[in-house]
């Protein structure tokens, strides 16, 4: 595989992650590097992994898969999402919203990592090697998640509960982007 077409497949994979980057980077209120490190690193592994599992499971059960991972992407997504909406609604900051909560990062991570699980599953049936392009993946995903949080940061704080309504949805139309690109619903 050329390095520029695997630069572009892991710009594209991380684009999902930028997204909720920036929406992790609006919801905390004061940004510190532990912070960046510890959701850039979620992104990162979860983006690099999940091409391997694919991998792997495409070389075992190659049709199966492909035809429920767009739900489960939209269904946690959108679950997210619409959580996220809700308590916007609420004064008090609780563990629901906090981006670097490892039950919401772990959620999060999966969600916008399936795609990166279908590209293992096509490298699979393409007989591509694994190793180096989920590790471009998965680097390219921490970089671009570094910089959605410092932009999220910079901007978020100007708008404050209504910015974090905005980053809901912004999760829920990932889901729905990703269930359009699977079964075209609109």
């Amino acid at each position: 595989m050329e390095l520029y077409s695997l630069l572009f497949i892991a710009i594209g994979l991380s684009m999902d992650a930028f997204a909720v980057s920036i929406t992790s980077g609006i919801t905390i209120q004061r940004i510190q590097l532990k912070h960046v490190l510890r959701i850039a690193l979620f992104f990162g592994v979860f983006q690099g992994v999940m091409p391997l599992l694919g991998w792997v499971a495409g070389n075992r059960f190659q049709d199966s898969l492909s035809s429920v991972d767009h739900w489960v992407a939209f269904g946690l997504l959108t679950f997210i999402g619409s959580k996220m909406i809700y308590e916007s609604r609420k004064l008090e900051v609780d563990s629901c919203r906090d981006p670097c909560n490892t039950t919401v990062l772990f959620t999060l991570a999966i969600a916008t990592s399936i795609d990166a699980f279908g590209v293992g599953l096509s490298l699979s049936i393409l007989s591509v090697s694994i190793l180096f392009p989920a590790l471009v993946i998965g680097i390219v995903t921490f970089c671009i998640s570094v910089i959605g949080i410092y932009i999220g940061d910079t901007v978020g704080h100007l708008f404050e509960k209504k910015i974090e309504i905005i980053g809901g949805l912004i999760l829920i139309l990932i889901g729905v982007k990703i269930l359009h690109e699977h079964i075209g619903l609109f």
